[in-house]
């Protein structure tokens, strides 16, 4: 299974990006997804996720981007989308996607539990 983050870049205070994610090889299995970020000095942070129950699943969000980030699927894609709007500077990291096979929700953001992880997509805001 291998994971490609795309859509991150440089914006300022209040603006808006896209990041997307792509799930090639084993497309068949069931997957928890979840997006993180880690800002410089600081550990990896659990942001959205969405277990793997029906095409958008039950997300879940870290409080700090509640009202703000939306996560959602696009099955016929196979892709993993993280829509970002009114961003913050606190919200400027490296972001990844990771994924795990089965349905999982309490665990989303346990970074030790995913089992793949994309190279990351860096978000700047200024």
């Amino acid at each position: 299974v291998q994971l490609v983050e795309s859509g991150g870049g440089s914006v300022q205070t209040g603006g808006s990006l896209t990041l997307s994610c792509v799930v090639s090889g084993d497309t068949n299995s069931g997957y928890s997804m979840a997006w993180f970020r880690q800002a410089p000095g600081k550990e990896r942070e659990g942001v959205a996720g969405s277990s793997n129950r029906g095409s958008n699943g039950s997300t879940k969000y870290a409080n700090s981007v509640k009202g703000r980030f939306t996560i959602s699927r696009d099955n016929a894609k196979n892709t993993l989308i993280l829509q970002m709007n009114n961003l913050q500077p606190e919200d400027t990291g490296m972001y990844y996607c990771a994924a795990r096979r089965g349905y999982y929700y309490d665990s989303l953001f346990a970074a030790a539990q995913m089992s793949y992880w994309g190279q990351g997509t860096q978000v700047t805001v200024s």
